[in-house]
């Protein structure tokens, strides 16, 4: 057990160390700025962020959701991104153990956690993560046991497909966009992870999803039939499901056909 246990507490401390960075791209990326440098700032005072002040989750704790110069407040995204992202790499590892399915995993969530959060905050969902995301996706396929290549390229063809279909059918009879060019690429993604299965169980369940918040909304008058929404939050959602537990959903699915 106590192997498992440290793999379980290496995995949530990787997981909150790339949950920092997935921060900086959050902030940074749509902005057009490099991830890397300069060193991160208040975006209010300027004043630099102090190394105490950029452990994940416990600074934010610590300094109470505030800059430490002047005040203002620190979004609540960063603690929570970060957490999600530890609590994913844990997933991980306790689904595909110490294999490198846990890594492909991983990869995929972290794409996942920093492609929600820039869509939830911009309604963007940026080629520089969905593209390089195709990539690595079908790399890992001779290495994982996740279908094999011809499946993965089979599904991010289907995923990219899919979407572009709704995306013409839409522009046809209402003449604008029903969704963006980057929920089509990043369906293309998941495809190139988890193969056509996975993208029918990111589409079923992001659908689902989709549709419940946009009916609560109405139900609540807080938005009409034509208010926007952040379809990349849903896809990455159904994308999880797919990843944690699609295979076994779809065969079974497949199987009452």
């Amino acid at each position: 057990m106590l192997p498992e246990l440290l793999l379980v507490v290496y995995a949530a401390l990787v997981g909150l160390v790339v949950g920092s960075y997935l921060n900086v791209v959050v902030h940074r990326l749509p902005r057009g700025a490099s991830t890397v440098l300069p060193r991160s700032r208040c975006p209010y005072c300027g004043g630099a962020v102090l190394a105490r002040d950029n452990l994940p989750v416990v600074s934010w704790l610590v300094l109470r959701g505030r800059c430490r110069w002047c005040s203002a407040p620190i979004s609540w995204r960063y603690p929570v991104v970060e957490a999600a992202t530890a609590a994913l790499f844990v997933a991980c590892v306790l689904r595909f153990g110490p294999r490198l399915e846990a890594v492909a995993g991983a990869l995929l969530s972290a794409l996942l956690v920093a492609l929600a959060a820039i869509d939830l905050e911009h309604y963007l969902l940026p080629d520089r993560l969905t593209l390089p995301g195709i990539a690595a996706g079908l790399a890992f396929q001779p290495w994982i046991d996740w279908g094999g290549l011809l499946a993965a390229t089979v599904g991010a063809a289907l995923g990219a497909a899919v979407l572009l279909l709704l995306y013409g059918a839409w522009w046809l009879v209402r003449r604008e966009e029903g969704m963006g060019l980057g929920d089509v690429k990043m369906l293309a993604m998941v495809g190139a992870f988890l193969g056509w299965k996975g993208v029918l169980v990111t589409l079923f369940f992001g659908s689902l999803a989709g549709a419940a918040v946009g009916l609560a909304l109405v139900a609540t008058r807080r938005g009409g039939l034509k208010s926007r929404l952040p379809f990349g939050v849903f896809l990455a959602a159904g994308a999880l499901v797919a990843l944690f537990w699609g295979r076994p959903l779809a065969d079974a699915y497949l199987e009452l056909l």
